[in-house]
Formats: C-alpha cells, structure tokens, sequence
C-alpha cells in the first residue's frame, strides 16, 4: 500500500500562485510516476501534470508555462507550483501515484479557488 497526503490548497486572487504538496509513504518501491489531477464541478477529472522516477514530466497544454511538477526524493514529496492563476484553474486537486501492477493511488484532495 502506498499513502499520499496532499495540502496547499488555498483561495487565491487570479494571476498568484500557490503550491501544492503530495507526501508519499509506504510501498513506495513500487511507484513509477506520480502526478496531479484536478476535477472541477461538473467536469471530469483530468490529468494536470505528472513526473516519472527518472525525472521525465509531462503537462495539459492548459498549464504548460505557468505549473510546474517536481520531486524531492529524499522527503518522498512531489510538488505542483502553480504561477499565473486562472479562475479556470479552480478545482479540487487530487495527489496520484502510478504503481507497478496498474495501481493507482490517490490523495484525499485539496480546494483550489481562484477568485477575486
């Protein structure tokens, strides 16, 4: 079992930034990529950005240029820094952990509100 704890979540005004955390314990041997997805009311959930163990990140086109996804190994902690704000940012945004054997895990989720 893996366990993912994310925070950061926070009322923003449009154009600030925030950044969101995602501690991983446990099996964490088994995890090959882990990133953020964020499902706003009535939406889908949806992919934001991801990063692999070798480091190798991936991002929505909607994000590119203002979030970004990195890791430090050595706290087992992924983070999302999100510059550059929209109100279409405002989403809960949800911590996942890709493990071998097609499991996926989740956090429990955290409110992203931009608004002025």
């Amino acid at each position: 079992q893996v366990q993912l704890v994310n925070s950061g979540g926070a009322l923003v005004q449009p154009g600030g930034s925030l950044r969101l955390s995602c501690a991983a314990s446990g099996r964490l041997f088994s995890i090959y990529s882990m990133g953020w997805y964020r499902q706003a009311p009535g939406k889908q959930r949806e992919l934001v950005a991801a990063i692999t163990s070798g480091g190798s990140t991936n991002y929505a086109d909607s994000v590119k240029g203002r979030f970004t996804i990195s890791r430090d190994n050595a706290k087992n902690t992924v983070y999302l820094q999100m510059n550059s704000l929209k109100p279409e940012d405002t989403a809960v945004y949800y911590c996942n952990a890709a493990a071998t054997g097609n499991v996926a895990y989740w956090g429990q989720g955290t409110q992203v509100t931009v608004s002025s």
